[in-house]
């Protein structure tokens, strides 16, 4: 594995992200990595001659078996499933467990490419995931160009780093020189542009700015509406980040969003079939998750406001129940949540 460039993420934990040239399958036994990336065609591992799932099935290692007993399965919010752990130094393999990516179900591999790093941030800690290697994924036998793929997988993960996804080095390896002198090009032009946001500023940690922020589905707005009243009615001076009335019209809303998102005490997050139909929700959710995760205050509020069937990662704390939209129920949240601020001051 030769390095190429190295981003260092513009934080104190010493994350960082780096671009290899090499063979995923040739890693040596001080390049011990916790999770491969590898990405399919939905439920299909073929082993083909040009993919990486076949040059791990010609070192023995059978990407298709492991989709038989998997660990978890998070395809239908994420598009990937977690494999079970694998033993390291079988068949000369130096990772303990398979991330695949499995695109084209929810969306092509760009507009979902982001769903590695969301389905990651429910399982990092409860698998003790620090380390993390991947291929440009779909660039492959899926035959995206390098540079679409590379943009988006910097974005994200740095996106997502910097939110406190507790990752310590994730390895984006390329395969051939063609393949690693195209990738330099870029990665080196994409470390110089974000090493330009922090030219002359220091880090600083955001003043929260909100007590509450609303994750919800704009299909909930009127029961979302009706407990903010009652927010109001037991605390006047409440402050609320909620998208329709605090994001400017004509900004570039997510950022926005996704800075909000650091600046509030508490994240209200409102289950109904809805909010799981929505990827900017479960953004919002996992945001908030990997924060309240690198905090030691808890962040998140759920409020089951509809039955759906929840993810088992939004389970993890349960949820203030308010089934099916009961007034009642809603007016009791709001005050529960006001209680908490209360006790913060």
């Amino acid at each position: 594995m030769n390095l190429l460039e190295t981003i260092f993420i513009n934080n104190k934990r010493n994350q960082k992200i780096e671009l290899y040239q090499g063979d995923l399958t040739l890693l040596h036994s001080n390049e011990v990595t916790d999770l491969l990336v590898v990405s399919a065609f939905p439920n299909d591992y073929t082993a083909t001659s040009t993919s990486l799932i076949g040059a791990l099935h010609r070192k023995g290692v059978s990407v298709e078996a492991l989709s038989l007993n998997k660990e978890i399965d998070l395809r239908e919010n994420f598009s990937c499933w977690l494999s079970k752990e694998i033993r390291l130094g079988t068949h000369k393999i130096y990772f303990n467990r398979i991330l695949c990516f499995e695109p084209l179900k929810r969306g092509s591999p760009p507009e979902v490419i982001a769903d590695i790093f969301r389905a990651l941030a429910p399982i990092l800690v409860d698998y003790n995931i620090r380390s993390i290697i991947m291929p440009i994924v779909a660039t492959g036998d899926q035959e995206y160009s390098i540079q679409q793929i590379l943009n988006l997988l910097l974005d994200s993960s740095i996106h997502w780093i910097e939110n406190g996804l507790p990752i310590d080095i994730i390895k984006i390896v390329a395969y051939s020189e063609s393949q690693a002198k195209e990738a330099l090009k870029f990665f080196t032009k994409k470390k110089i542009d974000y090493k330009k946001q922090f030219s002359n500023t220091e880090l600083v940690k955001e003043k929260c700015e909100y007590d509450v922020f609303i994750s919800y589905s704009r299909k909930d707005s009127e029961f979302i509406d009706r407990f903010i009243e009652y927010l109001i009615q037991e605390k006047p001076e409440i402050e609320i980040f909620l998208d329709r009335k605090n994001i400017n019209i004509g900004t570039s809303w997510q950022p926005e969003i996704f800075e909000s998102l650091d600046k509030c005490s508490k994240v209200v997050s409102v289950f109904s079939p809805f909010y799981l139909e929505s990827k900017v929700c479960k953004e919002e959710f996992n945001i908030s998750w990997v924060r309240g995760r690198n905090s030691d205050e808890e962040i998140l509020f759920p409020v089951l406001l509809f039955s759906t069937k929840l993810p088992t990662y939004m389970q993890y704390k349960g949820y203030i129940d308010c089934r099916e939209g009961d007034e009642k129920k809603i007016a009791e949240a709001a005050k529960i949540l006001v209680d908490l601020l209360d006790c913060k001051k």
